[in-house]
């Protein structure tokens, strides 16, 4: 079978967040299904060396203002499909913000055009390679079927959500704009309260609609957690799957990871010491009787990280440290600098992000704190894992789908993974940081936690197979 994935970002190439993982490694275990998979993406700035390694493979003369071409290249085990669109993807800044941090004023028509050559691509083939299947991935992806659709092609769409909270809303004068047919301006198509919606547009005419956790599915079809789209969501339940994410056991190993000053394994934890200290050193942390908790986090208020602001007198009174690496709301950045400052040596706080320091924080620290108030799946709760770095989660979405919380029938059946919490407030965040800290001052119980975490199944094998039987059941819908 041949698979087309159309997405804005995929690791190792470019990535801004956990759909560039997934992107970048779901390919990889669909092989092991005789799956061919191709990604499209754009080639911002940041691919430059990648293109200019890449043979053209189709030419358009004008997309939505401009030349464009697609380049196909192979390169860390995937192939790539590049789309070369200079007027809308060569800019500065971040993919999807400004240099100013504001949203780009056309972010409609850079990826209505990705999903458009998704959708050329579906039709006519690329390079002698035709898909019999696309799999669209988010918003920035959600027009290929309003596309194949308005062109009366058949071919089977997939559409999977990474967060339905980001939807793609544009103003509804833009359908020409975007080579939209009126037609599909309606309630059960691509119209969301008198506004264009991206991912509505893939949700209502995808044939088969995936999301990246099993609970997040169920969610997703409640008011509380559907951001408007429940409904249908709803109505078009029979179609949907949830499909638990897991990571890539190569890139994210503590035997093999060169960013790690000393390897380790569930065999033999002695190196964790030596990368708890090299974080600490890095985040300026004394030493203190209690664990070293890390967040590696986009800092907003969907993760949960204000609740953790009013729990740092908990940590404090646990002797525990934090180091924090993320970036976000503005507010928050500062908070948690503050923070830094007035508990010098037990908070340390780095604005930012940098890959191979969130692999020296898996690597060294004791827990990871992930207190999201939603989570379609979470990564990072799953590199603790692989790493033995016990997640502290809140019991929702994928948290809830991956980690065995340590209560007492979990600890008398020796399969503790992690601490989770509910309902999602600071008083229990709290409650599960001092669990967290109880446990720790038991070394065996927490070393068998540990162990246990490491050696609990986060591949994609059993995902794989699941993502294939959608495919075949989406082209025979």
């Amino acid at each position: 079978m041949n698979v087309l994935f159309v997405a804005s970002e995929c690791a190792p190439f470019i990535k801004t967040g956990g759909l560039a993982d997934v992107i970048g490694a779901v390919p990889k275990a669909l092989a092991a299904e005789d799956v061919s998979v191709r990604v499209l993406i754009p080639a911002y700035p940041a691919l430059a060396e990648l293109a200019g390694s890449g043979a053209e493979v189709m030419a358009i003369a004008d997309l939505f203002g401009g030349p464009a071409r697609v380049l196909t290249v192979q390169a860390e085990g995937l192939d790539v499909l590049l789309l070369e669109a200079g007027h809308l993807f060569d800019r500065p800044g971040s993919i999807y913000l400004g240099p100013d941090g504001q949203d780009w004023g056309d972010n409609d028509l850079r990826f209505a055009a990705l999903s458009f050559v998704g959708a050329q691509i579906a039709m006519n083939g690329v390079g002698g390679w035709t898909p019999d299947v696309v799999n669209a991935h988010d918003w920035q992806a959600g027009l290929v079927p309003a596309y194949l659709r308005q062109s009366g092609d058949q071919t089977p769409v997939v559409m999977t959500i990474h967060n339905i909270a980001f939807q793609g809303l544009f103003d509804a004068t833009r359908l020409g704009a975007l080579g939209l047919d009126a037609s599909l301006f309606t309630p059960d198509g691509i119209e969301y309260f008198g506004k264009i919606s991206f991912l509505k547009a893939g949700l209502a005419l995808a044939n088969k609609i995936t999301t990246v956790s099993p609970t997040y599915a169920a969610e997703i079809m409640t008011p509380e957690f559907g951001m408007g789209l429940d409904g249908l969501l709803r109505a078009r339940q029979a179609d949907v799957s949830g499909i638990l994410n897991g990571i890539d056991v190569d890139v994210w190993s503590p035997e093999a990871d060169p960013e790690l000053v000393a390897p380790y394994s569930a065999r033999s934890l002695k190196g964790k010491a030596k990368n708890k200290a090299e974080v600490m050193s890095r985040f300026g942390l004394e030493p203190g009787a209690g664990p070293l908790f890390c967040v590696v986090s986009r800092l907003t208020s969907q993760k949960g990280l204000d609740l953790l602001l009013e729990c740092l007198p908990v940590l404090e009174a646990q002797d525990a440290r934090l180091a924090l690496l993320g970036s976000g709301e503005p507010g928050l950045e500062q908070a948690f600098v503050d923070a830094s400052r007035r508990s010098t040596g037990r908070v340390g706080t780095i604005i930012g992000y940098d890959e191979g320091l969130s692999h020296l924080m898996q690597g060294g620290s004791d827990a990871i704190l992930i207190p999201s108030r939603f989570e379609p799946c979470g990564l990072t709760q799953l590199y603790g894992l692989r790493y033995g770095t016990l997640p502290v989660v809140a019991r929702t979405g994928g948290l809830a789908d991956t980690i065995i919380d340590a209560n007492a029938a979990a600890e008398l059946a020796g399969c503790a993974t992690g601490f989770q919490f509910a309902p999602i407030n600071a008083t229990m965040l709290g409650h599960a940081i001092t669990r967290a800290c109880t446990a720790y001052r038991q070394p065996k119980t927490w070393a068998a936690m540990m162990r246990r975490a490491m050696r609990h199944p986060v591949g994609w094998d059993l995902s794989a197979a699941a993502y294939f039987d959608v495919y075949r059941s989406a082209q025979s819908s």
